[in-house]
């Protein structure tokens, strides 16, 4: 089984920064895509932002350069660096992994989910 446990969302004024993380646990052999999905409410899941295993990176366009994804492999652990927060940002924040087993192929696993909330 694998885990992934959100850590660094909380309240903060328009313009401030956050930074949340997102570490993975459990037997696997590696972890591929990993990546960040917002949900605010009465909206769907939407992708902030994601980060293959060798550093690529995309973007949602309503946080292209504000927001920057960062990954530790060693550490299994993924970062998203929120700068210049809008209260458009106010959403509950996902981790996302695409996770390789040696014998199994690949499956997505999802964090609990972290609330971030931007007051103007």
């Amino acid at each position: 089984q694998v885990q992934l446990v959100e850590s660094g969302g909380g309240l903060v004024q328009a313009g401030g920064s956050l930074r949340l993380s997102c570490a993975a646990s459990g037997r696997f052999f590696s972890i591929n895509v990993m990546g960040w999905y917002r949900q605010a409410p009465g909206l769907q899941r939407e992708l902030v932002a994601h980060i293959t295993r060798g550093g690529a990176t995309n973007y949602a366009d309503s946080v292209k350069g504000r927001f920057t994804i960062s990954r530790d492999n060693a550490k299994n652990t993924v970062y998203l660096q929120m700068n210049s927060l809008k209260p458009e940002d106010t959403a509950v924040y996902y981790c996302n992994a695409n996770v390789r087993f040696r014998t199994t192929g690949v499956d997505d696993y999802w964090g609990q989910g972290t609330q971030v909330t931007v007051s103007s």
